[in-house]
């Protein structure tokens, strides 16, 4: 009896995880009765969108990363749109109010729901794209696919140069099992404690502190996640950046000397694969920079645009 009482314990630690995640509220029309912006109906799902600064002038399109939606943007967006820019941010498949399609995310997953936006809203050449963490490996990996119409790459504290994941998102994305385990159980635990430091440390962000929290009531939210470690994050994007590089796109790379998720060592990976390329760093700078630094960051953009 001890032992079958012992085993169906098992069983249901083992198995709960995965039913929370069942029954996690879907992303659907009634989530988005509230979202700010737009929605369009693309090939892999439904993707929100939002424009941000006038009808005219310079168009700059930004891919935000693993865990934060397009509102990661919003501070660094305003001050684009003060510059002239029209600023497109959108939502990747598995955040934000977009869809949760299933099978594996990759790049070319990503880049596909680029791709359809950019059609979708006739964005034309000449555009100016921001690839943020994660979204720096959509936005090369978009880039060196279609180098023709990018007018520059600019990378904020970018994955794809070696060092990420590591820790918790490193066993997330290398254990099959275990690691989907983890991401159910661990992972929501971590993800509320980085949101919670946020709000704390910085009071006037609490706003963006509780959206990010909130990511975790939808089902797909962390589904998106691993997926997202194991097929985008998994290995260094040295091919891309050296295209990059044969084929003239200019990049400028800003990096956060206090980031605790992607190491500095990137920057001289960056060296190596791309000569050309110009980086700087914003002092004091958490992996948070989009919403800590938004000042610096651009005005390290504006020294260094094309």
């Amino acid at each position: 009896m001890i032992w079958f009482l012992l085993l169906a314990l098992i069983v249901l630690v083992a198995v709960a995880p995965f039913v929370i995640e069942r029954r996690r509220a879907p992303m659907d029309e009634n989530a988005r009765v509230d979202a700010p912006g737009d929605f369009a109906e693309l090939s892999q799902g439904v993707t929100h969108y939002q424009w941000i600064g006038g009808v005219r002038g310079p168009v700059a399109v930004c891919v935000h990363g693993l865990v934060t939606p397009g509102f990661v943007w919003q501070p660094i967006a305003e001050r684009l749109a003060g510059m002239g820019y029209r600023v497109l941010v959108y939502d990747l498949y598995g955040r934000g109010y977009s869809d949760r399609p299933e099978g594996d995310q990759d790049d070319a997953f990503f880049v596909q729901q680029l791709e359809d936006l950019v059609a979708d809203q006739q964005v034309g050449d000449d555009v100016t794209m921001f690839g943020y963490s994660m979204g720096g490996v959509v936005a090369a990996a978009y880039a060196a696919k279609h180098p023709e119409q990018l007018r520059q790459l600019v990378l904020l504290a970018p994955a794809g140069f070696g060092g990420f994941p590591s820790g918790l998102y490193r066993t997330m994305g290398d254990l099959p099992y275990f690691g989907d385990w983890l991401a159910r159980t661990v992972f929501p635990r971590k993800f509320r404690q980085g949101s919670r430091a946020l709000s704390r440390n910085h009071p006037r962000l609490k706003e963006a502190a509780v959206a990010q929290s909130a990511q975790l009531k939808w089902r797909g939210f962390i589904p998106a996640v691993v997926s997202s470690l194991r097929n985008v994050l998994r290995d260094p994007r040295e091919t891309e950046h050296r295209k990059l590089s044969r084929v003239d796109v200019p990049v400028l790379a800003i990096w956060a000397t206090a980031d605790d998720v992607i190491p500095l060592s990137g920057m001289g990976n960056l060296t190596q694969w791309n000569r050309i390329a110009v980086q700087t760093q914003v002092e004091g700078a958490t992996h948070l920079m989009p919403l800590t630094h938004p000042d610096e960051v651009v005005a390290a953009f504006r020294d260094g645009r094309h």
